[in-house]
């Protein structure tokens, strides 16, 4: 596929393939003012306490501070929000004295920077995309590693193309962690390294949705609408007979069973979900595709609904006032979709190469004891492992790497485990 006159792979993989670096200890880095100065990269692993800066207060934000100040090691966790009352109200919920809230406006790249400069190890992105490049920026900036949730194919580009600068600080950016992608990406990435390096058939199925469905979108809303929409309107990377080529989303509809209470289920094609793993597959992996789950009927209402142009960021006369219809149906999304009840994620990859099968599977319905929904925990809890990895120096690679590239997999999978989130696996 060409972007811009080039080959999307190689865009995308020319720095990610260089060899990866570890730079502990001493690390010379250029000041702004342009002279060398001495840093030195903190090793938590050595029984140095780590410090995390959490942008971002709201459902994922708080169950990111939630389990890294439960993590081994960890000695603050500073929770930053634009509404200090949000941000304070998130840290109590927290129920740590190691949490502590702050007030911080994401699109003020000046004030960001001075709070990632005030000796945190690792920042952690829990806004809305539109700002994660920024915010990567400003990591770099102030020599913090940095990870975020990603939502946006365009802005993981751009933050992945700052790997040159990441490395010459010497700094960790690990774009778009967290459910899928994030757990179910790494997940796909260690079967086929499981499967001997190579697989024909990568297949990935995920889904947040309620436990109780009502009609007419079995839907209720468990990340922002604005992150869900853009699944449902931007181009979908797959990889087909060998070659990246991009499908419509809301495509290739197909039937898929779990267990009671879910039964027969529906998965289609929808953007983001395999974030950069078609590109870092590509070579290794024949057939690579992403489908997000939903209760029957889904799909059909959501085609319907977009058809119209309600998905359109094109502005239209309203009664005299200039309307977008697409931020007219997230308000309405989140009017008619924030209805109460609990969630269900459903997961399922599988790998298939010369050497075998794998498969893996996911049902999870969160800590409703605990206040921590389904989604919030599959995915704020895999981004939580993933920023204690580089704050404490278990990603050795420096730069802005995708996590399947990065993250040792064995013990990412083993400290999910540890926070109850369960992968059966069969062979």
């Amino acid at each position: 596929m060409k972007v811009g006159g080039r080959c999307l792979g190689e865009r995308l993989t020319r720095s990610w393939r260089q060899s990866p670096h570890s730079i502990d200890g001493d690390v010379e880095r250029r000041s702004e003012g342009g002279e060398r100065r001495k840093y030195l990269v903190k090793d938590c692993e050595g029984g140095g306490a780590m410090r995390a800066l959490v942008l971002g207060a709201g459902m994922m934000g708080r169950a990111l501070a939630y389990d890294l100040c439960r993590s081994e090691g960890v000695e603050e966790v500073v929770l930053g929000d634009l509404s200090l009352k949000v941000a304070r109200e998130a840290a109590r919920w927290c129920r740590s004295a190691r949490v502590r809230s702050v007030v911080v406006d994401v699109s003020q790249k000046s004030g960001v920077l001075r709070l990632m400069r005030k000796g945190f190890d690792v920042a952690v992105g829990a806004v809305s995309y539109r700002y994660n490049l920024d915010l990567a920026r400003s990591a770099i900036r102030a020599g913090v590693g940095f990870c975020d949730l990603g939502g946006n194919n365009e802005v993981v580009e751009r933050e992945l193309a700052l790997d040159r600068a990441a490395r010459r600080i010497g700094v960790t950016i690990v774009p778009d962690c967290g459910l899928a992608p994030g757990l179910a990406t790494i997940l796909a990435a260690h079967a086929v390294e499981r499967l001997g390096g190579s697989a024909e058939v990568v297949r990935i199925r995920v889904g947040g949705l309620p436990l109780r469905p009502r009609p007419p979108l079995n839907y209720k809303l468990v990340f922002s609408p604005e992150g869900l929409i853009n699944e449902y309107v931007e181009k979908v990377r797959v990889i087909r007979e060998g070659r990246i080529v991009e499908l419509e989303p809301l495509t290739e509809l197909e039937e898929l069973e779990f267990p009671p209470p879910f039964g027969r289920m529906e998965a289609f094609a929808t953007s983001g979900g395999a974030s950069t793993l078609p590109t870092t597959m590509l070579g290794r992996v024949r057939e690579l595709d992403y489908k997000t789950i939903r209760y029957p009927g889904h799909c059909a209402a959501m085609r319907a609904i977009l058809s119209i142009g309600l998905g359109s960021m094109e502005p239209v006369s309203v009664g005299g006032a200039r309307v977008v219809p697409r931020e007219l149906l997230h308000d309405m999304l989140r009017r008619s979709l924030s209805n109460g009840g609990r969630d269900a994620v459903l997961m399922r990859v599988t790998a298939r190469g010369g050497s075998g099968s794998l498969s893996y599977q996911m049902v999870d319905t969160g800590a409703p004891e605990r206040g921590i929904t389904a989604m919030m925990k599959t995915t704020a809890f895999p981004a939580s492992v993933v920023a204690w990895m580089i704050g404490t120096g278990r990603i050795h690679r420096r730069g802005a790497v995708p996590q399947e590239l990065c993250v040792p997999a064995r013990e990412f999978l083993e400290r999910v485990r540890e926070r109850g989130i369960v992968i059966e696996q069969t062979e």
